[in-house]
């Protein structure tokens, strides 16, 4: 539902409708109230000029038709009529359907939404998958800036429970929006109702959902588990009940619960995704998490999205983050790399991302420079963009984001000539010569490229592990096995798939008391940097 471009205020937009009006055109008059509408919601005043043209029309609902490209004010022009029509439960649908678009906005502040008597005209089944519809447009809990414009329509589940006090679905709908607001206790109390009225898997799972936000886990459980007993073929639930002992540091407990899913699906996403988070949670082995990216990559008509990768590997070093830039390299002779390619550089190169193939994937925008743009801008990075994180990074740190510069040039690399065979390729041989190059920053940024490139594509796995071996073992016995380089070197190996279990050690034994240190600086200062970019 793309909205109008235009940049006229709600009374301008009004009074343009009005002149509309009596001049007899009606069409144009209903899209300045639609885009009225769309920039104050509540404004009395829109809703006096919709009242007019809808006497002017005879009630015309096609004025402010529906399709695949409607405009949102259109849609909540069109609700408001058909509650004035008699067909408030139609009405509401279109609200529901404008606060999924568009949540911040006060859609449902309007008198009749929130009258008293209106659930008496509504079917409390229809009132109940409403409710559900605006629960799927927030998040759990929704944040403060959508409390109050999703707030009627918590009204609206208190004046429906009022006329219909013993309605298990929609007891339980309400319950789950009362949870997304944050009145918690008032969840308790409807998803008990809910489920004494009627003992149901949905509402059983929805009291588990209010125990937890309250707090009470023990009796989440519980909940979850009657949930399991009533449909044991819902295995969404079974990874709910493991999250939520994760939560609480019951490991094994959880990875029970997944094994049980598993058992009866083992491509079950969401058993899957939690899986592997929990069983790298436990023994931080990175193949659980490359593991969940091959079954990502594998799977994607998932059914919804996940967020256990992201999770795993946020703030964490190479896996969702540079490191601390270490001494430059020295600046090589050689051209400067051509403006075009420096601002594309300047648009992706970030000091975070979510796991290593989502960085893959940003970099492919570097995939149409040539190789000489390529290493030129490795060798003479660009200035920081003039964006906020641009200008604190250059600003504050900017041998962090010539480390970023570097790291994405590099990135760059590998969407060099993907059509040319691994073992053979201008991307592989130029990565690794740099890799084995110095140890410095431009090393380090090309064994994080082929540490990419190994999570990305199973068949270079065998090959970079091996090369990051090398590299480890060199460090291992050399005079920088103390250094910050080496501690950084060690935290690549520990992101690199497939990885032989002495180098897991080596690397290990090279990061013991290294932990809390340059690493956890650096990632608070990314994070005061995120907030204010």
């Amino acid at each position: 539902m793309p909205e109008d471009d235009a940049a006229l205020s709600a009374e301008e937009e009004l009074a343009l409708a009005r002149l509309a009006l009596g001049e007899g055109d009606l069409r144009h008059a209903a899209d300045h109230v639609a885009a009225a509408l769309v920039r104050s919601p509540t404004l009395p005043e829109a809703h006096e000029t919709l009242a007019r043209l809808n006497a002017a029309s005879g009630g015309d609902l096609d004025l402010f038709p529906l399709g695949q490209q409607a405009f949102v004010g259109a849609v909540v022009a069109r609700a408001h009529l058909l509650a004035a029509a008699g067909r408030p439960a139609e009405g509401l649908d279109l609200l529901a359907a404008a606060t999924g678009y568009a949540p911040a906005a006060p859609w449902a502040a309007v008198p009749w939404v929130t009258a008293a008597d209106l659930p008496e005209r509504l079917d409390p089944e229809r009132t109940a998958r409403i409710l559900m519809q605006v629960c799927a447009a927030a998040p759990d809990p929704a944040p403060r800036r959508l409390r109050e414009p999703l707030a009627p329509y918590l009204t609206l589940a208190r004046n429906a429970i009022t006329v219909h006090p013993a309605h298990p679905l929609l007891l339980g709908a309400a319950s789950a929006l009362a949870r997304r607001l944050g009145d918690v206790t008032l969840a308790v109390t409807w998803a008990t109702r809910g489920v004494r009225a009627q003992p149901t898997k949905l509402g059983e799972v929805w009291l588990g959902y209010a125990y937890r936000s309250a707090g009470r886990t023990a009796e989440a459980l519980a909940a979850l588990e009657r949930a399991v007993a009533l449909d044991p073929d819902d295995l969404a639930v079974y990874a709910d009940i493991a999250g939520t002992l994760a939560d609480h540091g019951r490991l094994d407990a959880a990875l029970g619960w997944v094994d049980r899913a598993l058992a009866r699906d083992p491509a079950f996403d969401c058993a899957v995704h939690t899986a592997h988070r929990l069983r790298y949670l436990r023994d931080g082995d990175v193949d659980h998490l490359v593991a969940l990216a091959d079954f990502v990559r594998d799977h994607p008509d998932d059914t919804h999205e996940h967020g256990d990768l992201a999770e795993c590997c946020r703030g964490r070093p190479w896996l969702g983050q540079v490191t601390p830039a270490g001494d430059e390299d020295p600046a090589p002779d050689g051209p400067a790399p051509s403006a075009a390619a420096a601002r594309r550089l300047q648009q992706l190169a970030h000091p975070a991302w979510a796991h290593p193939p989502a960085a893959y994937d940003a970099a492919v925008g570097l995939a149409t420079l040539d190789l000489a743009d390529l290493l030129a801008l490795l060798a003479h990075p660009p200035e920081a963009p003039a964006t906020a994180l641009g200008r604190v990074l250059g600003g504050q740190d900017p041998a962090l984001w010539t480390r970023c510069a570097q790291v994405w040039a590099c990135l760059g690399l590998l969407h060099h000539r993907t059509d040319e065979p691994w073992e053979r390729s201008t991307r592989r041989r130029v990565l690794g010569e740099l890799a084995a190059g110095d140890l410095g920053p431009a090393a380090e940024a090309a064994l994080f490229a082929l540490v990419t490139a190994a999570w990305v594509h199973p068949d270079t796995r065998t090959d970079v592990a091996a090369l990051v071996a090398g590299r480890i073992a060199g460090v291992a016995t050399g005079p920088v096995r103390r250094t910050p380089v080496a501690v950084s070197l060690a935290y690549l190996a520990r992101a690199t798939p497939a990885l032989d279990a002495a180098t897991r050690a080596t690397a290990d034994r090279l990061i013991a008391g290294a932990e809390g240190g340059p690493l956890r600086r650096l990632w608070r200062r990314l994070t005061a940097l995120f907030r204010r970019g």
